[in-house]
């Protein structure tokens, strides 16, 4: 009986249909209940026959494909396993029975046909169980806790086990030479595809990708492995990678590694060509759409590229037709591609002329990239050198190029470009092969030295003269016949053993290297002392005998002694030698210079990104802050040139709200000053002293203060270092380690941050801190005295929690307090220029910590004032001119003692309003904590409804304060107090500038004065116009300043008072002086965003900042309008009115000015509702202005709107404001410019109203509204349309309805809109102005000392209760 052929089908239900001549069909499809006896048979067969069985029971297992949805789970666990039975047994019987050369066609034929059936089987039952196991998995995944669930967990765990068993054993079957079945070797496509496509619909599983199924995932990949090298499928697999990337993005890993190993493992680097090539024809078009497989294409060939870049490069070419396509993913996948064969590949020095070539190429390609148009190109192929630069694969040639393109991607207006750029500038500093310790003014001096004497080499080489000389050939020939004869005596005399001349130490030409040698050999030759060559060359012979140039003399004969010298004499004698040193030594200066001119380069980049990275770390991109301030760790680690000034500069980013920010700067400081290195803990200790030392030298009070909340972390933590770190900065500041007084300074600074953290610190060693900086030898250093105050500030309860307990002070005959009024007393008769701030911070202290402060400083000032007149006193007598010492004392004294009595009245206000509050508050709260006793139960019970209301606590506190502020009121300057003596004096000095015209002396004044009203608000009205007047008529802008920042805590204290003199305020931001400027806006700024001032339309005075010529002041008034904007429709309230005060004729502003204001104010403007409100009350601005020139600015304000669809049609309705000016160049631009904006992307029924718009914008421009409109209204009569009538004053006057949207209204604005007719009276003044949105207070003069003209109270300004103020 002959064999039939078993067929794979390409559909499983072929096999039941008339199948071809002697081809197998099933006969017999069994029924599910059938099922389980014929498996057992089936075993039962195994058991017997072997693998051979399944030719009489395929039906059986074909069937159970047919009912896979119907069987039950165990019926296919029995199917599974009797077919891995059967591939397997075949994995092991077929090695042989392939081997025996008896194999009979029959036997052929019956295990080629078992081969088909078993893996057939096998792979068809495989994807159903894959299937079912997937759909499963989506099923009972949100039923995570039931036991259908759990169930159908435990099937597809039980599957995801045997998946990999089935993969092996296909493994073991494939990888035998079982071609040899099929006749010729050929097998079919229907088998190979059987397995193929088992295997890709593996693949398609959304988990093949993660952890768990490695073991399976590999298996496929190897699988595929030896079909595509032993079963010709590599094209069919470039194929389906391509589809698979196409429609599951999350394969590229898996493909990538697919490939990797098929090319690497099983040798196959064509499927690396043909899937890049494949990816290659892919169109721009097709890959720029969404959906169409980018992504995935590119994370592929990114993957692959980090597995075989070697196998990239045959094929890259093809890849680089998309660097111009319009897809951004392939871009950066191809300049990751680039950058991963430059890094593994194209590197190092052992490159030969194409390797070098590709790599400039590539470079090239890359360096085009980071001006690429879009942003994430430019962030990635920044990426892309970041890892080519920490690869050391960057050469030194391209480093100056690279980096300089970084530094200007700074600015990027991609915030992941400005991060991947200081990343790869963070790079170039890491692995830079110059010394960054020098800066560029270090560098300059060297390199001109160099340069110079480079320039002097070759000046000296280029005008070398030759020198008229005989060749040496020639005076070869000359000496050849009498050098013969030597050579030959010579040689003689050494046969025969004879005696050395001794009249010429010959020897002595022996050098150290043969090539000197030969030099003294030629200089023998040269002066004719023959015998003495010819010795010195047998000689040198023996000591030299592996030299090139001696090698000829063997073996010892006349010719061969004479060659060797002919060749010294002639080819390397010592002119020879001596070109080649000045040739080295030119080229080494050459190096040397160019090495300089790079290191030069390279340190002014690096100067340069400091200067911008410094200014990112106030951005408000939390991810570049972070990124920047990990730059100024990198360049203080390598200790760069100015690296310093970016990490100081950080350093208030401690007080960030963004907790990441404050995060990044505080693990900063850290790591770089608070984790020292050191053999011992001494050495550790002393290292962090000396870098927080460093920081603290020449900081400012901000600094210090920042500095402090790192600090008080570091000593609050539990580290070891913390008693060898306060040990030695007491040594320090006590002088028992030598040290200079900046290190003394910073040493007590830091111990009163340690204070803070644990009081004791200081505590404990007052008097070493009296003894040494507030002792006798205070006057030599009054900063270390100020400085040790402030650390001894640092222990009172102002500086740290204390609910509940009794206030922290020292009795007043403390020894502290000693030492401080005597150093106070002390100082004010010397002219010591820091006396001033050492006062300011003992005072301050005395009120902080001492008992009764106000006796101490009582007694202070009668001291004070006892010296100064003593030394008045001294002066009488010495000069004998009494009178004159008498009207006008020494002036620096003077203002001292001025200063003490306003910083004593300034801190006993603060004492009574803090200190004393607190205090009575605290005790109030232990007598109601008590309770009520029993004979006041009674009234407890009366009161009980007050006491819920929280009556009974209001009224104490309102008590409290009434009584704070009736001691201000009555006591503090009353006839017994010591200040109300010195008040007259301050009042005289400051209202007689003439008489006291010394600069210190007027400023200690003015702002004592200052300091005397914030006692009450009777002194404060009495003495408002003097200060005022100082503010506006003193000469000295440090006067000036010093007013306004007293007049802006005035404010605060006093905002009823202050609030008509407002206006004179804002004059100051006019100022000549930058100084006085700048302190206005700061202080102004202040008020306004605090609610103290009330924002009008004075605030066009800051807006003119913003074109002041200091940057500074600049900044400040951004500043200013940054804050402003995020109240609630601030600026947009004040904008007409801004435009008004701007664009006023008197104020004469050029156009530019004004357009560089308006679009730095317009910028805040986003709403929709804003920019149609605001179109509306522009456009009814044009009716009331009056000269051309205002006309163009409201058209330009126009143009500076972001306009809306809503925006734009309110400008339409508004045609008749501004169709009759549309004449004029200036207004009819920056409309159209209007319209040329809102036709770029508009919808097109708003492009087609935009571009009538425009085309009447234009019409009436060129020939008059009259004419336009006068046609307009002939062709609508005729229609029956009329809605856009001739535009005169008197139709305006009749028309009784306008189409503006608002008219439902109050009218009382009305009128700064319309002007029809004027009804009130003229002005006084000739004067053109605009109306403002909001009521305007009347105009108010400048500060006199006339009564009369003195500004009234206007507007009240109500304030929270003095009780509230004091619970907060």
């Amino acid at each position: 009986m002959s064999m039939w052929d078993f067929a794979v089908p390409v559909c499983t239900n072929d096999l039941v249909k008339t199948g071809g001549i002697n081809q197998y069909v099933v006969q017999d499809v069994l029924s599910p209940k059938q099922l389980h006896s014929h498996l057992n048979s089936f075993k039962a067969a195994m058991r017997t026959q072997g693998p051979l069985c399944i030719l009489e029971h395929f039906d059986t297992l074909y069937s159970v494909l047919q009912h896979f949805q119907a069987v039950d789970l165990a019926v296919k666990e029995d199917a599974l396993e009797l077919l891995i039975q059967v591939v397997s047994g075949l994995s092991v019987s077929l090695p042989s029975l392939l081997l025996s050369a008896t194999l009979s066609a029959v036997d052929r034929k019956q295990h080629l046909n078992v081969v088909k059936m078993g893996v057939f089987l096998l792979c068809k039952l495989t994807e159903c169980l894959e299937s079912d196991s997937y759909r499963q998995s989506i099923v009972t995944a949100p039923s995570k806790g039931s036991k259908k669930g759990r169930a159908g967990s435990e099937s597809k765990m039980h599957w995801d086990a045997e998946r990999e068993t089935v993969l092996q054993v296909l493994i073991q079957l494939l990888q035998l030479d079982i071609r040899s079945l099929w006749s010729l070797s050929l097998v079919e496509e229907e088998f190979v595809s059987c397995v193929t496509c088992c295997c890709y619909k593996l693949l398609e599983n959304p988990t093949i990708s993660l952890v768990r199924s490695k073991a399976s995932r590999d298996a496929i990949i190897h699988l595929l492995g030896v079909l595509i090298k032993k079963y010709n499928h590599m094209l069919g697999a470039s194929v389906k990678i391509i589809q698979l990337l196409q429609h599951f993005e999350q394969l590229s890993t898996v493909c990538a590694q697919a490939v990797s190993v098929w090319s690497t493992e099983y040798g196959v680097k064509a499927v690396v060509g043909e899937v890049m090539r494949s990816i290659s024809q892919k169109p721009s078009e097709e890959l720029s759409r969404e959906g169409s497989g980018v992504k995935a294409f590119s994370s592929f060939l990114s993957e692959l590229s980090t597995l075989v870049p070697e196998a990239m490069i045959p094929n890259i070419s093809v890849l680089l037709t998309h660097l111009d396509g319009e897809s951004p993913s392939m871009r950066v996948a191809v300049c990751e591609v680039l950058g991963e064969v430059l890094v593994r590949v194209l590197s190092g020095d052992g490159l030969d002329d194409s390797g070098r070539a590709d790599r400039d190429r590539f470079l090239d390609t890359l360096q085009e990239h980071l001006h690429d148009t879009h942003s994430h190109v430019r962030s990635r192929v920044l990426q892309v050198y970041a890892r080519i630069v920490n690869s050391k694969a960057l050469p030194l040639t391209r480093y100056t190029e690279v980096m300089s393109l970084t530094v200007g991607r700074l600015m990027d207006k991609s915030v992941n470009a400005c991060k991947s750029a200081i990343q790869l500038l963070a790079a170039f500093i890491a692995h830079n092969p110059y010394s960054c310790k020098l800066s560029s003014a270090d560098l300059k001096k060297p390199l001109e030295k160099e340069t110079a004497k480079l320039a002097e080499l070759r000046q000296k080489a280029a005008t070398k003269v030759p020198v008229a000389v005989i060749k040496a050939s020639e005076l070869w020939e000359a000496m050849e016949p009498e050098l013969l004869q030597t050579v030959q005596a010579e040689l003689e005399a050494c046969g025969q053993d004879g005696e050395e001349d001794e009249e010429v130490d010959w020897k002595g030409g022996m050098k150290e290297t043969d090539q000197a040698t030969a030099v003294s050999v030629a200089q023998l030759l040269r002066d004719n002392k023959y015998r003495h060559a010819v010795r010195l060359c047998v000689q040198a012979h023996d000591t030299f005998p592996d030299s090139r140039l001696f090698c000829g003399v063997s073996p010892l004969a006349v010719e061969s002694v004479v060659d060797t010298l002919s060749l010294i004499f002639k080819g390397n004698g010592i002119a020879l030698h001596l070109d080649e040193v000045e040739e080295s030594v030119l080229k080494k200066q050459e190096m040397l210079v160019q090495y300089l001119r790079d290191t030069e380069s390279f340190v002014l980049q690096v100067e340069k990104a400091i200067a911008v990275i410094n200014t990112m770390l106030y951005w408000k991109t939390t991810s570049v802050v972070q990124e920047a301030v990990q730059f100024c760790v990198t360049v203080c680690e390598f200790s760069v040139a100015d690296s310093l000034s970016g990490v100081r500069k950080m350093l208030p980013l401690v007080w960030s709200s963004d907790l990441a920010v404050k995060d990044a700067v505080v693990q900063a400081y850290k790591r770089l000053y608070l984790n020292p290195q050191g053999d011992t803990t001494r050495a550790k200790a002393q290292t962090l002293v000396n870098s927080l030392s460093e920081l603290m030298v020449d900081a400012s009070l901000g600094t210090i203060q920042c500095l402090e909340e790192i600090v008080q972390e570091f000593f609050s933590s539990s580290s070891s270092l913390q008693t060898s770190v306060v040990q030695l900065l007491w040594e320090r500041f006590t002088g028992k380690l030598e040290s200079h007084s900046l290190q003394r300074r910073a040493a007590v600074l830091l111990l009163g941050m340690a204070a803070r953290a644990e009081r004791e610190v200081v505590l404990s060693n007052l008097d070493t801190l009296c003894s040494v900086a507030l002792g006798e030898k205070v006057a030599e250093d009054y900063l270390l005295a100020r400085d040790a105050v402030l650390t001894i500030c640092s222990i009172t309860d102002h500086n740290r929690p204390n609910k509940g307990a009794p206030p922290f002070r020292l009795p007043q005959d403390h020894q502290l307090f000693t030492c401080l009024t005597q150093a106070i007393a002390k100082g004010m008769l010397l002219t010591h220029p820091h006396w001033q701030t050492f006062m300011e911070q003992a005072i301050r202290l005395l009120y902080f910590l001492a008992e009764s402060p106000d006796q101490l400083c009582s007694r202070l000032l009668q001291r004070c004032s006892c010296l100064l007149l003593d030394q008045i006193a001294e002066g009488e007598e010495g000069s004998k001119e009494a009178v004159h010492s008498q009207d006008q004392p020494a002036p620096v004294s003077l203002a001292q003692l001025l200063s003490l009595c306003g910083r004593v009245a300034f801190w006993q206000v603060s004492y009574l309003e803090r200190s004393v509050s607190t205090e009575l508050r605290r005790r109030r709260g232990e007598k109601e904590d008590k309770g009520p006793s029993a004979k006041t139960k009674q009234a407890s019970n009366d009161s009980c409804i007050e006491e819920e209301l929280g009556l009974v606590g209001a009224s104490a506190e309102d008590t409290e304060a009434e009584l704070i502020r009736r001691i201000c009121e009555t006591e503090l300057l009353a006839e017994e107090n010591l200040l109300v003596a010195f008040l007259p004096l301050v009042v005289r000095v400051c209202s007689s500038p003439g008489h006291y015209s010394h600069p210190q002396l007027t400023v200690a004044a003015c702002l004592a004065l200052a300091q005397f009203m914030m006692i009450s608000p009777s002194v404060c009205e009495e003495n408002i116009r003097l200060l005022f007047t100082v503010l506006e008529k003193s000469s000295l802008p440090v006067v000036r300043a010093n007013t306004i920042i007293a007049l802006g805590d005035l404010t605060v204290r006093f905002p009823n008072i202050l609030e008509p003199w407002t206006q004179n305020l804002y004059a100051r931001l006019s100022d000549d002086s930058p100084a006085v400027r700048q302190t206005a806006v700061t202080v102004l700024t202040q008020l306004v965003l605090k609610d103290v001032l009330k924002v009008k339309g004075q605030v066009s005075e800051v807006a003119m900042l913003l074109i002041d010529p200091q940057p500074h002041i600049v900044s400040l008034a951004l500043n200013f309008f940054n804050e402003l904007a995020t109240k609630d429709n601030a600026i947009y309230n004040l904008l007409p009115d801004i435009i008004s005060r701007l664009s006023d004729p008197q104020r004469g502003m050029n156009e530019e000015d004004f357009n560089t204001i308006m679009k730095q104010i317009f910028s805040y403007i986003t709403k929709e509702k804003q920019t149609e409100s605001l179109v509306d009350k522009l456009c009814q601005r044009f009716r009331t202005a009056r000269t051309e020139r205002q006309w163009c600015d409201l058209a330009v304000s126009l143009s500076l709107l972001n306009m809306c669809e809503r925006g734009f049609k309110r400008l339409q309705e508004c045609w008749e404001c501004y169709s009759d000016k549309l004449s004029e160049p200036g207004v009819y631009q920056p409309l159209l410019a209007i319209t040329a904006r809102l036709r770029r992307g508009a919808k097109p029924q708003l492009k087609t109203q935009v571009e009538e718009f425009e085309k009447k914008l234009t019409a009436v421009h060129t020939r008059g509204l009259e004419n336009v409109e006068s046609g307009e209204v002939d062709s609508r009569s005729e229609a029956g349309d009329t809605q856009l009538a001739h535009f005169t004053p008197q139709a305006v006057c009749k028309r009784g309805h306008r189409p503006t949207r608002g008219k439902g209204k109050a009218s009382q604005n009305t009128s700064d809109f319309v002007t029809p007719r004027a009804r009130r009276r003229a002005p006084q003044k000739v004067r053109i102005t605009f109306s403002s949105d909001e009521e305007e207070m009347e105009d108010e003069d400048g500060a006199m000392l006339a009564d009369s003209e003195t500004p009234k109270v206007t507007t009240p300004i109500s304030r929270s209760s003095r009780r509230s103020r004091l619970r907060h």
